[in-house]
């Protein structure tokens, strides 16, 4: 932009302003668009003016055109610039999927892949010339080790976490109440168990975070009395203990008071006008066997529900560690969660977004390996999340070793996010993630919790259909060689070739592969610090 016409929409406000005002002596109406150039002109002294911003000091108004754009580009792109395969965190492909699920109509496309089948890092499943008949029930898996008392049958999808205060209360409804009708669990999100959770009566997974919401004392500690209290609810079928996600993964969180509305309050047993704190680890424990330790004392306060926890790996000597202290302690969780650094969350600085945390494949597998190779895969149930959207994503996902999956952005599409990447700023344009009450009433709970159904129901049979066609009678029977991965030009490889497998009881025996044997001597169950 040519500096010397810096002012010329200034000059030229003040201009149309004279003319328009004289034109107004003769004819009246002329004083409306006099109005708004008077506005501008006004707009053009105060950018002038102030001292926030050096482009609208420089070029007033015209400068204003910048932020503008900029505010516009994210839409701009997303609906004009961007093709069917580009766009994140979800592209349009994905996002039009699960629309398509959710309205229950019918996900055909015509004409072909418009993936490069050739491109380096493609990969796909191998079908079946024998492939076997489609199984008609939607496929569950019983959650509960040898020590739970109520184990329960989980679907092999369910919600993943998101707490009432990031979504909103008709949000939380339409997400249970297509739980409830679709026979599949809600995880609460760490920020408690609300009425809005309990007012459809659909199954909970109730996740205990470091703030201990809902089950907390004045003091933001572990409240024994409080959690028996809700943990015994016919609702809450589960129990999560939140160690992180992969989204933030050792991030705590604050709440403002300003922000802590009087059903925020009340949900997780907070004081109103006090800013509400997440630490960034919890108090309850500081040890592998401190943790387990207090997974046991969780399924004897329950009454012997499901006990589990969810983590994004971070260092992998920490998670052996865990599974020494399962080996000395005799306690072991019923299930645990793997998260992906690639999961979602309302809202994280951009560096733990982008560079923390291991991705969900090399996660889940090492937690696979690690379970395995210390003779404790059989007694635990692992779950899967982080960017799961797609029966494709499921199938995967179950063949690097998962037993059962969780989503929580795809479940927000079929609430009708756009993907407007709002959800901070409490100014959803869809209801979904805000607390704002007309915007709110932009999402119609009935409706919306039909198309979650219809997405969990609709995904869970394309699965049948892949595992048929694969040439397996169930997802379980899933595994790394049913899944190929171009490595370059033209080399292939499965992925049972591309990753490591550990033998039952390998750990314990003594592994010759040199990067477990390394991470099990730096394991201990006293530290999560490595022992060298």
């Amino acid at each position: 932009m040519d500096h010397r016409y810096r002012l010329y929409p200034f000059q030229i406000s003040v201009a149309l302003t004279l003319a328009f005002l004289l034109a107004g002596y003769f004819f009246p109406l002329a004083l409306f668009p006099a109005a708004i150039c008077a506005a501008l002109v006004v707009l053009g002294l105060y950018d002038q003016g102030q001292k926030k911003h050096s482009l609208m000091r420089n070029y007033p108004i015209w400068g204003r055109m910048r932020y503008v754009i900029e505010g516009l580009g994210p839409a701009l792109r997303q609906y004009i610039v961007e093709d069917n395969r580009e766009g994140a965190p979800y592209n349009r492909d994905i996002r039009s999927l699960v629309y398509q699920r959710a309205k229950n109509i019918e996900a055909k496309k015509a004409f072909g892949t418009e993936l490069d089948v050739y491109c380096p890092t493609h990969n796909w499943m191998g079908h079946s010339m024998a492939p076997c008949d489609v199984a008609n029930d939607l496929p569950r898996v019983t959650i509960g080790g040898p020590d739970c008392q109520q184990p329960y049958s989980a679907s092999l999808l369910n919600i993943s976490a998101m707490s009432f205060g990031s979504l909103s209360a008709n949000a939380i409804r339409a997400l249970n109440t297509g739980a409830e009708k679709g026979n599949f669990y809600h995880t609460t999100g760490e920020g408690g168990i609300s009425r809005y959770h309990k007012e459809p009566g659909g199954a909970l997974c109730w996740q205990i975070g470091s703030g201990y919401f809902g089950c907390r004392t004045g003091e933001g500690k572990f409240s024994p009395d409080l959690f028996a209290l809700n943990s015994r609810l016919e609702q809450v079928k589960m129990i999560e203990i939140k160690l992180s996600q992969g989204a933030k993964p050792g991030h705590g969180g604050i709440l403002p008071a300003a922000k802590i509305t009087a059903e925020i309050a009340e949900t997780r047993h907070i004081p109103m006008g006090v800013d509400c704190i997440s630490p960034a680890y919890h108090s309850a424990f500081s040890t592998p066997v401190e943790l387990l330790e207090f997974v046991g004392k969780l399924r004897e306060l329950s009454a012997g529900k499901p006990i589990g926890f969810k983590f994004c790996l971070g260092q992998p000597w920490e998670f052996l560690a865990i599974c020494k202290a399962m080996i000395s302690t005799g306690i072991k969780p019923d299930f645990i969660v793997v998260d992906g650094a690639e999961g979602g969350t309302g809202a994280a600085p951009l560096e733990f977004a982008n560079r923390l945390g291991f991705p969900l494949r090399e996660g889940l597998t090492f937690v696979h390996n690690a379970l395995i190779g210390t003779g404790l895969r059989e007694h635990i149930k692992l779950g899967a999340s982080g960017k799961i959207a797609t029966a494709a994503n499921m199938a995967g996902a179950l063949a690097f070793g998962a037993d059962f999956c969780l989503a929580a952005r795809a479940f927000m599409f079929g609430l009708g996010c756009i993907q407007a990447q709002e959800c901070h700023t409490n100014a959803c344009p869809v209801g979904v993630a805000t607390q704002d009450k007309q915007l709110q009433k932009g999402l119609v709970v009935a409706d919306k919790a039909e198309r979650v159904y219809n997405f969990h129901r609709n995904s869970l049979r394309v699965l049948n259909e892949i595992t048929a066609a694969i040439g397996l009678e169930h997802p379980e029977m899933l595994q790394p060689h049913d899944v190929f991965q171009r490595t370059g030009v033209v080399g292939i490889q499965t992925y049972a070739e591309l990753y490591t497998r550990l033998e039952n009881g390998e750990l314990l025996n003594g592994t010759e592969h040199p990067i477990y044997a390394r991470y099990w001597l730096m394991a201990q169950a006293e530290s999560f610090k490595p022992a060298y």
